[in-house]
């Protein structure tokens, strides 16, 4: 019976650097889950989502060069190599969510998370800088500015949360319960203010006189409409934290961010370029086509 009870011992209880304890069949049946929410399905959601983004970029890789190379718009060019970096780094975050509660991993987990949130918000300034600049963006000085300003912005916002994670200990990417600074999510709150209000501000240019500056597609008016929507939710959420509620809003709203951005980023800027690459070609090639007489005949 001794021999027995040593056989079937507990399982070691691992300490995680948020101060729960969970034993170690979850860590090691669930080894890519955090552990920190309820919500284990949403993070098999969002390893889903991210990996099908990158098989869906994968897969037009053949197609996208091409095009890419013969529309020569330094734009696109940049804004498609951007969105292959964030898309890799987005998928590790989703893959590696284990690594946001394990203390060994903290170090790691607060760089990625740092990185792959900078390089989203890089997507977000320099979209919405290309938004409000409308039609009037053409050429390589204008993409180069912009991409100053946005790089930047992200500079700022790296240095301030730099400087809240490793110099004051705030845990920034560290979202659970008893995670309740009010330093940690003053800062989310502001964020997501700033974002929310420039957001409402393109939003409401659509629906006034200054609408013809702003793109005349309805792809952008939808985009910005998304986006403001998941950064009033954001802000929600952070406001509610201030009273202890509100985490499995501001998780929800995370998951959507992670997990639907980039795609909608793709759709919105990057489609309907490769189509209108695709129709040049067969405008291109019909017109060889009529240069050479094959439509001779159908005339006489």
């Amino acid at each position: 019976m001794r021999a027995l009870e040593e056989t079937v011992a507990p399982l070691p209880i691992l300490r995680t650097s948020n101060g729960t304890e969970s034993d170690g069949s979850i860590g090691f049946s669930l080894w890519w889950s955090s552990g920190c929410h309820e919500q284990w399905w949403l993070e098999v959601g969002l390893v889903i989502a991210s990996f099908l983004f990158l098989v869906f970029l994968l897969s037009q890789t053949k197609k996208s060069f091409p095009k890419l190379l013969h529309g020569r718009s330094h734009v696109m060019i940049a804004y498609y190599s951007i969105l292959w970096i964030v898309a890799v780094l987005n998928f590790l975050w989703c893959l590696l969510q284990a690594w946001e509660c394990n203390a060994g991993k903290e170090v790691a987990w607060n760089l990625l998370s740092l990185f792959t949130t900078s390089g989203m918000l890089f997507l977000e300034v320099s979209l919405l800088a290309f938004l409000l600049r409308g039609n009037r963006l053409s050429g390589l000085d204008s993409l180069t500015r912009i991409l100053i300003i946005s790089g930047f912005i992200v500079c700022v916002d790296i240095f301030l949360k730099a400087t809240y994670i490793f110099g004051f200990g705030v845990p920034l990417f560290v979202d659970t319960k008893k995670n309740s600074s009010s330093h940690k999510w003053g800062l989310w709150a502001f964020h997501k203010l700033l974002l929310t209000l420039v957001y409402a501000l393109v939003f409401a240019m659509y629906h006034t006189k200054w609408r013809d500056r702003l793109p005349a597609r309805p792809a952008f008016y939808k985009y910005t409409t998304a986006m403001l929507l998941v950064n009033g939710v954001a802000l929600f959420a952070c406001a509610l934290m201030g009273s202890g509620y509100g985490i499995g809003l501001w998780f929800c709203s995370l998951v959507i961010y992670h997990a639907f951005y980039l795609p909608l980023t793709y759709l919105t800027f990057l489609a309907d370029f490769f189509l209108e690459e695709d129709l040049h070609l067969e405008n291109a090639y019909y017109s060889e086509m009529m240069d050479a007489g094959f439509f001779d005949s159908d005339w006489e």
